[in-house]
């Protein structure tokens, strides 16, 4: 199972990736959990200084923008 990490204080922008991931997991069909992360302590560690941030099992994959669900679908493959 992967773990997709949404990093961000709850944004509108953060709120919409989480959207997004949530879709690209749904379409693709890949087991996977999602997990916000609003701690900025935790964001730190994963070396992020712009959020929203998408995790997948521990990479960083984007920082500072809402990437496309397709994009998030090849991410999570």
């Amino acid at each position: 199972m992967k773990k997709i990490e949404i990093l961000g204080m709850g944004c509108p922008r953060c709120n919409l990736l989480a959207s997004r991931a949530k879709e690209a997991v749904e379409d693709s069909g890949v087991e996977a959990e999602l997990v916000k992360v609003q701690d900025i302590e935790a964001i730190a560690k994963h070396g992020v200084l712009a959020t929203p941030a998408l995790v997948v099992n521990g990479v960083v994959k984007a920082a500072g923008k809402v990437p496309k669900v397709e994009e998030i679908k090849e991410w999570i493959k």
